[in-house]
Parts: structure tokens; C-alpha cells; sequence
């Protein structure tokens, strides 16, 4: 009798334990979005949700936390809850540049990520500017140091970072004013704010399309043809020194806290990778100029710590930290 006792308290106990995660998701989750609304970061998080939540038997939120630098804000929000899976962090590649810039105390190791893709990045003005190419507005910058006002989302995001590339392959220096995400700096840029604005493709091309923009280069080395606009070139044809430290592509999705249950991991890996193969996230990947990337598990997390170490020596060789990347522990690219 204390024989079958004892083993049906311990089944309870096995039973017990690992309930809540057996259980996951039995409530709403919620997303927290550590860029400003209507970005890039925030539509494709809100498409997953939409997607995900379809394999879920609970809803997918999306919320917005902006703040501090390097998404810093809403990466502490998130982290500071409880390790269960219901309070998700909607990130991009830029959160990794958080720590060398005093937001943030941790590696990005602390995070799963699940990658959604990214899109190339490129540098507009606004209509009524008076540069009609690359060059003219390289000649008037160099000539005008620090007076030209250039918008992009917060210190060390991936805008900023192509930014401040940007100036040194090109021997410029831009008045940077730093916005909570893409589609204020883009307004800015619209309403004569800000002259020049880096963002991506995918989050310009519509007032591109509408004339409010004026595209002068791509940041990478391969041109874009955008319809009813033509071809997009290439800044590296101008400027070849631009390789030095371009291209530096987006990486973005969401994360949950790598400590989570692997339970609740698994659940998302689950919805995440459904989501992915729908046809509304391939069509509307195709039609934002979007690169699918699906990344999860441990090859999501490699990715992440090479975009850290990346992102964060780069920015220290730009003279942009305030914090030695050494000082995290954070490697050298490629073991420099």
C-alpha cells in the first residue's frame, strides 16, 4: 500500500511540474514591440501574430515599449517577466547594439530569436530637397559638415549603424537626429524635418511610389527596381569605399527568454514555422521586398551572436560605444 502511494504521489509531482508549460499557451499571449508603430519590426510582428495565432488556441497581442537605446526599454520591460512564454519581445538585428551603448547588461544570448526575414536597406531625401543624386548630396555634405539633418531610428539601430558607414566611406558628416523607429524619422523626412532618411525598401517604398520621397541609393552592392519608379542604384558604384563596412542587413522577428520552458519553446518554434509557410506571409514578403529567412533554435541564436559582434565592433571602430565590447565579451567578427 505505501508502495502504490508513494508512486502515485510521485506521478502527481511528475505530473505537476511541468503542467504549466504542458499546458502552453492556455492565455493570450502578448508581443512587445521595442520599436515605434508602424516600422518595420512592428508590421512583421503583427503579421506573425496574425499568422501564428491560427496554430495557437489563444490570441497573439501586439503592444509597443519604445525608449532607452538599442530597443533597451522594451527588452528590460520583457525580460523582466516571467520566464512562461506569454510575454514575447518583437526584436531586430539592432537590439544587439543595446549592451555597448549602456541600455543593456546582458549578451543577446539570453534571448531565442525566430527570424522573419529582412529588407535592403536605403538612403532617400525629401521631395522638396535639392539633391537629385548621390553625388550632389555627398558634395553638399562635405561642404556643409554636421549642417544637413539626417533621420533614422534610435542610436545603434541597423539604420543608424548604415548611417554612420555611410559617412565614413564617403568622407561626410550628417546632423543625425535619432527617431523611435522608422516611420517617424520617415515622416520626418517627408514633412522637410529631416532632409535625408535611412530606412528599408520595404518601409519606404510606398511614399517612394507616392513622390514624397526621392531615392538617391541602395546600401548594399546590388541595385532594386521598385515599379513605377525604375531602378534604384547602388551607392558602392559611386563609392566603392563603402565595403569597408557595408552591407548590414535587418534581422527581424521576436524572441522569448532562452530560459523558457523548452515546452514552451517548442510551441512556438511550432507556430512560428506554420506561420512562415503560409501563403500570406510569402506574398506579402514578395510584395514588401522582403527576404524570408525562418530562422529558429540554435541557428537563430547564431546568427544573433554574430550580428552582435558585428554590430557592436563596428560601432566601436565608428567611435559609436559607450561601452567596450570587450567588456561584454563579446568576440571579435570572424575572431579578429
Amino acid at each position: 500500500m505505501r508502495f502504490a502511494i508513494a508512486i502515485a504521489a510521485a506521478g502527481l509531482l511528475t505530473v505537476g511540474l511541468p503542467a504549466h508549460a504542458q499546458d502552453y499557451p492556455s492565455r493570450d499571449i502578448t508581443t512587445v514591440v521595442v520599436w515605434g508603430a508602424g516600422g518595420g519590426t512592428d508590421t512583421i510582428n503583427r503579421l506573425l501574430a496574425n499568422e501564428m495565432q491560427q496554430h495557437l488556441p489563444v490570441r497573439i497581442n501586439v503592444v509597443n515599449r519604445t525608449g532607452g537605446v538599442g530597443g533597451s526599454a522594451g527588452m528590460s520591460y520583457v525580460y523582466s517577466q516571467p520566464t512562461d512564454g506569454y510575454t514575447l519581445a518583437g526584436i531586430s538585428e539592432s537590439n544587439v547594439t543595446a549592451g555597448v551603448q549602456g541600455g543593456w547588461e546582458e549578451r543577446f544570448d539570453v534571448w531565442q530569436p525566430y527570424i522573419f526575414g529582412g529588407s535592403p536597406i536605403i538612403l532617400s531625401v525629401s521631395a522638396n530637397a535639392p539633391y537629385q543624386t548621390l553625388e550632389e548630396l555627398v558634395e553638399a555634405a562635405r561642404g556643409q559638415p554636421g549642417e544637413i539633418r539626417a533621420g533614422a531610428s534610435a542610436a545603434g539601430s541597423i539604420h543608424h549603424l548604415n548611417l554612420l558607414a555611410f559617412q565614413r566611406g564617403t568622407d561626410t558628416e550628417f546632423n543625425y537626429i535619432p527617431y523611435d523607429g522608422s516611420a517617424p524619422a520617415q515622416n520626418a523626412a517627408v514633412s522637410g524635418e529631416v532632409q535625408v532618411v535611412v530606412t528599408s525598401l520595404a518601409e519606404q517604398q510606398q511614399l517612394i511610389r507616392a513622390g514624397r520621397l526621392r531615392p538617391l541609393a541602395m546600401m548594399n552592392p546590388n541595385a532594386a527596381t521598385l515599379e513605377g519608379v525604375g531602378e534604384i542604384g547602388s551607392a558602392f558604384d559611386q563609392y566603392p569605399e563603402l565595403d569597408e563596412h557595408l552591407p548590414i542587413q535587418q534581422a527581424i522577428g521576436f524572441a522569448v527568454r532562452n530560459d523558457a520552458p523548452d515546452e514552451v519553446k517548442a510551441k512556438l518554434t511550432e507556430a512560428f514555422d506554420q506561420a512562415m509557410e503560409s501563403d500570406a506571409v510569402k506574398t506579402w514578403a514578395e510584395d514588401n521586398f522582403y527576404q524570408i529567412s525562418g530562422k529558429s533554435g540554435e541557428e537563430a541564436r547564431e546568427e544573433f551572436a554574430r550580428l552582435e559582434s558585428l554590430f557592436a565592433w563596428t560601432l566601436h571602430e565608428l567611435g559609436a560605444t559607450t561601452v567596450d565590447p570587450e567588456t561584454l565579451d563579446i568576440p571579435r567578427p570572424n575572431g579578429g
